[in-house]
């Protein structure tokens, strides 16, 4: 599979379902092959429980964590989409990484040292939020999320290869968001 796209938003009326479908139609006009997991349509438990780790301490995972990281084993590029909220993402993503980015499958210690493992991976990150460029970047709060969203993936081994932020979204015109999706399509063109 050339792509896996996950998605956390749970309003099909909002503009990150708008960067969703747009990245599925330009792949699929691209010839590309890809999947979407849409977490809160499937309605992804993102609670790391005690039987988690049980499983992970006897080299087994838990069904629903298995099926996703199939999906991310099988892809070559991640595509991940979701809004910064509280100056971060959504609880049910974070609780994805939590559950499917785990140790034994993202990473492992050997010999005192933390080794990735998804080093044959890439992701490609789009955010959606409140606050304007100049606010955001002046505060340091554009390099702040880039480096934490991004380390999770880099932790893993993850290239990031495009990180977008997109800025004062509820605010900017259509005009403006119609632009933002250009954006989009042009990271899968270049």
């Amino acid at each position: 599979m050339d792509y896996l796209i996950i998605y956390a938003h749970p309003n099909p009326q909002s503009f990150n379902s708008a960067i969703k479908n747009t990245v599925e139609e330009t792949l699929k006009n691209a010839g590309k092959s890809f999947e979407t997991v849409d977490l809160y349509k499937i309605n992804f438990d993102p609670i790391l429980k005690p039987q988690d780790f049980e499983a992970i301490m006897q080299g087994k995972v838990l069904e629903d964590v298995k099926q996703q990281q199939t999906l991310v084993k099988d892809a070559n590029t991640l595509v991940v989409i979701h809004p910064i909220w509280w100056y971060s993402m959504p609880a049910i993503l974070k609780g994805y990484i939590d559950r499917v980015f785990s140790y034994g499958f993202a990473y492992k210690e050997e010999n005192g040292e933390i080794k990735p493992l998804l080093t044959d991976k890439k992701v490609i990150i789009f955010n959606t939020m409140g606050e304007d460029e100049n606010t955001a970047v002046s505060t340091g709060m554009s390099e702040c999320l880039k480096k934490t969203i991004g380390g999770i993936f880099t932790f893993c081994g993850i290239e990031v290869i495009h990180h977008k932020l997109f800025y004062a979204v509820p605010y900017v015109s259509d005009e403006d968001r119609k632009k933002m999706l250009e954006e989009v399509k042009a990271v899968f063109k270049a």
